[in-house]
């Protein structure tokens, strides 16, 4: 079994130089292509279970899917609670088996985000189990803005909530379906400076891949979310699934054909977060 949490997995990352991805998933299909990807790339994941995956199937049911798959992984596999709102749907997922809290409160004023990011925190480590909190909201593409992080706020929010990790906001986009923008790496850097807590990019889909192979290996971001790329791939595989056959209507066989196109567009993901080589 192989099931584990975010601050072990985001702590060799820390030391080591790479990054680790965070994965959304949105079913069984991605999320068994994301662990195989994981386990040919020999690479520790991270599988998320989002809000539009938590409206399709139950917290209880994901979480036994990930644990599931991470049973039978030869790598380390988080199950990841990605935004939870409240400190109900929190406990819920921490009683449905995941190993990892991301709680949400970007959107409060900052003494509001401290202050419920703590209690879910202290919920998580009553649990042995790992909590990601956000400072600075993180926008969408299309959509609201995003506010940027503020580094001295960072400070003082991963102080006093005691996060295993921090997601920030520094020009990533949640829903990016291109790489045309960048990071701010002087804020980045600004951050670095004031806190040592793991890093966490929202939106990577929209970071140019240079980007991130770079800052995964010279920087405090140890964790990546990659979600709208591979939905994008995923999307491809089905619609030439679906249209390579007009008379066939199984969606098992269907779907079937999506697996070894996600799996590989997924190793591609994987290995843009790896060490640097020596030597």
């Amino acid at each position: 079994m192989t099931l584990a949490t975010l601050k072990e997995v985001l702590q060799p990352a820390q030391s080591g130089g790479y990054a680790v991805a965070g994965l959304v998933t949105l079913g069984w299909e991605d999320m068994r292509a994301y662990v195989e990807a994981a386990e040919q790339e020999n690479l520790p994941v991270i599988l998320q279970a989002g809000p539009s995956c938590r409206a399709h199937t139950p917290l209880p049911i994901l979480g036994k899917m990930f644990r599931h798959l991470a049973e039978e992984a030869s790598v380390p596999v988080v199950a990841h609670l990605d935004h939870g709102y409240t400190f109900e749907e929190c406990r819920e997922a921490l009683e449905s088996g995941f190993t990892s809290l991301m709680f949400d409160g970007s959107r409060k004023a900052l003494a509001q985000n401290i202050d419920e990011t703590a209690a879910i925190v202290e919920l998580a480590r009553s649990a042995q189990i790992s909590c990601e909190g956000e400072i600075g909201f993180v926008g969408y593409s299309g959509g609201e803005n995003s506010a940027g992080t503020d580094p001295d706020e960072a400070a003082k929010f991963a102080r006093e909530t005691g996060v295993d990790a921090m997601a920030i906001s520094i020009g990533n986009v949640h829903l990016q379906q291109d790489q045309e923008g960048g990071l701010d790496e002087p804020r980045l850097r600004a951050i670095e400076a004031v806190t040592d807590v793991p890093l966490v990019i929202h939106g990577g889909s929209g970071v140019p891949t240079a980007q991130r192979r770079h800052l995964a290996q010279t920087s405090r971001i140890c964790k990546f979310n990659i979600g709208t790329e591979l939905r994008m791939a995923f999307g491809t595989a089905l619609r030439t699934a679906v249209q390579a056959d007009p008379d066939r209507f199984d969606r098992v066989a269907i779907l079937k054909d999506t697996h070894d196109p996600l799996v590989s567009a997924t190793r591609f993901v994987l290995r843009g977060f790896r060490a640097q080589e020596k030597g």
